[in-house]
């Protein structure tokens, strides 16, 4: 009797915990994607920006900043990070507006001032990028243009595939998968316990965003698209690892290009290494932006260093960087 007392408050007690584990993982689940919303206030006074409007492929609108630049001189998109905002832009904005080119920003859905119910990692997102393309050809007619998307921003633009049509992209520290993505940030904060937490947690984005991992791969689209790239990725990223950062330059067709800048962890590069990343995203913004006789010659160059350069970062990375 006794042994069979035992027994039933054991399996009484497992049932509980595994029914607290189970709340608890639908609850991380649930914060993961709760919508990053809030005020962005007035444009900086040193940005000639406007406020702009204008509907998503998602059927919600967008909010932006619409920053003129020198007719001729080309137009770049900007696309933030997860669980920010296009505030976060705006020192990239400010370097790009003075280099003459004209400029969006914009809050992606559930982000910012744009509504919307759920951060969806890049899927809805990638909507959103496409859409503000197509806005900034109607704000900016007849000008090329590039995007420059950090980590979700990223992810969008490769996810938008084929439907997303620039001239060029920096695609900066793009997790190459989903499930990558959360088990390296559940393994850097909670070590072999977050580990064992990834795959409950991924299982909550079918119950709760009707989306299977299978359909944030950013990775499976860098094949596809010819467009010219650089990729940049912080040599100490314990989010997007070196070696996934590596494995995406791998994937990815000609032209493309990889600054792997030393010390950076995931963090917004261009605050981390300034002058040196203002330098290398002007140079190749304008050898792919500025003129179609520039971009011609570029060609033939970058898909030499495609291939001259793809043992490099392979050598650097066996070299190993300073992460202390």
């Amino acid at each position: 009797m006794r042994s069979g007392l035992w027994m039933r408050h054991v399996v009484l007690g497992l049932t509980g915990l595994a029914w607290l584990a189970a709340v608890g993982i639908w609850i991380a689940g649930s914060l993961l994607i709760h919508p990053a919303r809030r005020a962005v206030g007035a444009p900086p006074t040193d940005l000639p920006a406007r406020e702009v409007t204008f509907p998503s492929d998602t059927g919600l609108p967008l909010h932006g900043w619409f920053v003129p630049g020198q007719p001729g001189r080309s137009a770049v998109l900007l696309l933030h990070g997860v669980r920010a905002s296009r505030l976060s832009m705006v020192a990239r904005a400010r370097f790009l507006h003075r280099a003459g080119y004209t400029v969006l920003l914009v809050d992606f859905q559930a982000s910012g001032e744009s509504p919307g119910d759920a951060i969806t990692f890049g899927y809805r997102e990638a909507l959103d990028a496409t859409a503000s393309v197509r806005e900034l050809r109607h704000l900016a007619p007849g000008e090329s243009i590039g995007i420059i998307g950090t980590s979700m921003g990223g992810a969008a633009t490769l996810l938008a595939g084929a439907s997303i049509h620039v001239d060029a992209m920096v695609l900066e520290q793009v997790y190459p998968s989903i499930d990558q993505a959360l088990r390296d940030r559940l393994e850097w904060h909670a070590g072999i316990a977050g580990r064992w937490l990834t795959w409950p947690l991924l299982e909550t984005l079918q119950p709760h965003l009707g989306l299977s991992p299978a359909l944030l791969r950013p990775i499976d689209h860098l094949g596809e698209l010819t467009t010219p790239k650089l990729l940049i990725a912080g040599a100490c990223d314990h989010h997007t690892r070196l070696e996934e950062s590596l494995a995406m330059y791998r994937r990815a067709a000609a032209p493309t290009s990889l600054w792997i800048v030393p010390r950076a962890t995931h963090v917004d590069l261009h605050r981390f290494a300034g002058a040196e990343y203002e330098k290398r995203v002007l140079d190749f913004l304008g050898r792919w932006l500025r003129s179609e006789a520039t971009a011609q010659g570029a060609s033939k160059e970058a898909n030499a260093v495609k291939v001259l350069a793809r043992d490099e970062p392979d050598a650097a990375a066996e070299a190993g960087y300073d992460c202390e």
